[in-house]
């Protein structure tokens, strides 16, 4: 480690010291807390991570109730975060580790790669902070400081081996404290050297910083080119009984597996109710040409990373004589499906519903 990359890390551990957020995750060395946090964290703010986060160690205090716990209530726990396979994994890891590991987390960096939905990123966050395993972790922050700092022009997401930001963060790693040197980056990254409006002119590391030097900060780091969204348009239908509403258990590789939902017709771009009831998907949802919704919602835009789901409910009658789905679906009553795991898009509309 150069003189340099030796006061940097010393200057961003003594800035973490005094500046860290107060967050549960920082007051325990259980590697299961420490997992269970940093899973959360991706893709999602901390300030909403809290909440989600006292939940889930609330419901799921430990290896052996994440274990023993069914999917579905999992999924539930999990409502509103998205990225719903993470929750699958995490469910699948703590059943690899009752049964490979007798019900304790690895201690090591190489142990962790082998479980399920845990990659370099989480590894080396866990066993660093946990187990104080000198691993350099590399996120979104810590590209973004080390990118800024060394005046590195690579965009994220490159194999580790061929990763330049990764050899740097090896390099800047302080060995004896590993755990509160990749905090502290990452703390860094989320409070003073953000992406928009970092605050330059107070930073610590201002002198040390190739970006700030030569006004390279607003190019660095170099982003990935935005990925097309694709849009997809989604037609549910709420059939309403004397039991309740009718619905089924989402399979297959698709958004929100084993989540619930309404019977739904999907179509390629936005139609009208009366286009949508002489279509052949209709007829072949309905066995009785004679239904009819007697209220549609208006459009609703849910936006998801890659994909926006372009929505409309329909509300039908059931007839007991001449109503039927051409598909499986369960009845349950309208209170009954709080308890079920739905994507965000149905829960929003269910709370206007129910109100």
């Amino acid at each position: 480690m150069s003189i340099s990359e030796v006061k940097i890390s010393d200057i961003l551990a003594r800035w973490y010291l005094d500046h860290k957020r107060d967050l549960p995750w920082r007051k325990t060395k259980d590697p299961y807390a420490i997992w269970v946090s940093e899973i959360i964290l991706q893709q999602t703010r901390v300030v909403q991570g809290i909440d989600y986060y006292h939940r889930f160690m609330n419901r799921f205090p430990d290896l052996q109730s994440l274990a023993e716990a069914k999917i579905e209530e999992v999924l539930k726990v999990w409502q509103g975060l998205g990225y719903y396979s993470r929750a699958r994994n995490m469910h699948a890891a703590a059943w690899q580790m009752i049964t490979d590991h007798g019900g304790v987390f690895p201690s090591t960096y190489q142990e962790m790669l082998k479980l399920k939905g845990i990659g370099p990123y989480t590894a080396a966050a866990v066993a660093s902070i946990a187990f104080n395993e000198p691993r350099a972790v590399v996120d979104g922050n810590i590209h973004r400081v080390i990118a800024r700092i060394f005046g590195l022009f690579e965009p994220p997401g490159q194999v580790p081996a061929k990763c330049g930001i990764c050899r740097k963060a090896e390099a800047l790693l302080d060995r004896a404290e590993p755990g509160i040197h990749n905090q502290a980056v990452m703390e860094f990254g989320a409070l003073v050297c953000t992406p928009a409006n970092p605050s330059c002119r107070s930073c610590p590391l201002q002198k040390h910083c190739t970006a700030f030097g030569k006004h390279l900060v607003e190019e660095l780091p170099v982003r990935n080119k935005k990925t097309t969204q694709k849009h997809r348009y989604f037609h549910y239908f709420i059939v309403h009984s004397a039991e309740g509403i009718l619905i089924r258990q989402r399979t297959g590789k698709d958004i929100w597996q084993h989540l619930f939902e309404f019977p739904l017709i999907e179509t390629p771009r936005p139609v009208s109710p009366g286009r949508l009831m002489e279509s052949t998907s209709w007829n072949q949802l309905f066995t009785d040409s004679r239904v009819k919704p007697f209220k549609v919602s208006k459009m609703i835009k849910h936006t998801l990373t890659h994909q926006v789901i372009h929505a409309k409910f329909y509300h039908l009658d059931a007839f007991p004589d001449n109503f039927a789905l051409k598909s499986s679906f369960q009845e349950v009553p309208l209170a009954e499906l709080g308890k079920l795991p739905v994507p965000k898009l149905i829960e929003n509309y269910l709370e206007i519903l129910i109100d």
